[in-house]
């Protein structure tokens, strides 16, 4: 199954969905797509274990 980053991290940035969780084998589709984003620095990524990132949209002051 192929995950839609482009349209989940959208969501993030309106304020659809609060966190996309990334599993680690994920990471290269989803950072290919981050990359891209203006907003890439307000999306914050929290490490867990098993190489998971949870990521959130925080709004530059």
């Amino acid at each position: 199954m192929t995950v839609d980053y482009k349209e989940k991290l959208d969501d993030l940035i309106a304020g659809k969905i609060d966190e996309i969780v990334v599993p680690g084998a994920e990471f290269d589709a989803f950072h290919r797509v981050w990359q891209e984003l203006p907003q890439r620095k307000e999306i914050v990524g929290n490490a867990q274990r098993n190489g998971t990132v949870i990521y959130r949209y925080t709004e530059s002051v």
